[in-house]
């Protein structure tokens, strides 16, 4: 009963997903199709949020709700992230799902997207028996 807050929370982030048309396959075919901002608008502002966000955590020093400081480790590049956003991208542009909005699709009423997501599953489960032997 005390992680009730996080259906709530889940609810709430679904119901947002929908009225805004973000797991709408027309408006992500839009998207990749350069037909429509509407997808690159609600992207671009996430990005902006999390930048903020992230600049106010570093600026003010906040810790989390139990207290602990927030490290945020500088990354460096590496092409597997480009090869990965290529196939994530692919896999977005066809199906018309990323892993986000799954279950509100879902929840919808979109039973096909069943698909998409245990094909994410065995993905995820495909990268965690290869990893290893993959270049990092």
């Amino acid at each position: 009963m005390r992680n009730i807050k996080y259906l709530f929370a889940g609810l709430l982030f679904g119901i947002v997903l929908v009225k805004s048309e973000v797991i709408s396959w027309f408006r992500i075919q839009e998207m990749f199709r350069l037909q429509s901002f509407h997808m690159y608008g609600i992207i671009g502002s996430a990005i902006i949020v999390g930048m903020i966000s992230v600049l106010i955590i570093k600026r003010f020093n906040i810790k989390t709700i139990h207290g602990e400081a927030i490290v945020i480790p500088d990354k460096k590049f590496s092409w597997g992230n480009v090869y990965g956003g290529l196939i994530f991208g692919l896999g977005w542009a066809i199906t018309g799902a990323c892993p986000g909005p799954l279950f509100a699709q879902i929840g919808s009423g979109f039973l096909v997207t069943s698909v998409t997501l245990l094909s994410a599953i065995l993905g995820t489960w495909v990268y965690g028996a290869v990893r290893d032997k993959l270049p990092q």
